[in-house]
């Protein structure tokens, strides 16, 4: 099973994040967990949510980023949830194995991310906390989609990124990366 997180304070006012789960919703074995529809008042069900990690071959966490990181909730829950004894440490090994790709999204185009952009890096930068994290709970990280300028991007760029992701959605996993 596929368990995508998906985590955005404003589901409504994504374009880019309605079209990358509308096109998930059609992918075989995939489950949609909306943690701010579930959680609006942040008390995690840290039992439930790591019986669907324990379920899932695969992790997405798809959200926009904020001030380059992941929305509150999404960290309150990875805060909550991938405790030591369940996700790391010792008796830490519910997600061994198990595939992590990074969907975010950006307001700022690709150029917004580097060196002359206005965020003064390229976004491979911003990386680094999510893909530490999959590692240190020892799950595969995959190579991250992203999809930058959300606000800017045409619809037509828009849907074929979306049909990318769902394809990426239902393409074996190569732990080549």
């Amino acid at each position: 099973m596929i368990l995508v997180l998906h985590a955005h304070p404003y589901p409504s006012r994504s374009r880019a994040g309605r079209a990358l789960l509308a096109a998930a919703t059609d992918v075989a074995n995939i489950r949609i967990h909306s943690l701010y529809d579930r959680y609006p008042d942040f008390d995690i069900a840290v039992t439930n949510e790591q019986a669907q990690l324990r379920e899932a071959t695969r992790v997405v966490m798809l959200h926009p980023v904020y001030w380059y990181a992941a929305p509150g909730l999404l960290k309150h829950w990875m805060d909550k949830v991938l405790v030591r004894g369940f996700a790391y440490g010792p008796g830490g090994d519910a997600l061994v194995g198990k595939s992590f790709l990074w969907a975010p999204t950006t307001g700022g185009d690709e150029h917004a991310y580097s060196e002359a952009g206005m965020h003064e890096r390229a976004f491979s930068q911003f990386m680094a906390p999510m893909e530490q994290t999959a590692r240190y709970c020892r799950m595969q990280w995959e190579p991250p989609f992203v999809v930058h300028g959300a606000h800017l991007i045409d619809d037509a760029t828009l849907a074929a990124r979306a049909a990318e992701f769902a394809a990426r959605l239902a393409a074996p996993v190569n732990h080549a990366g």
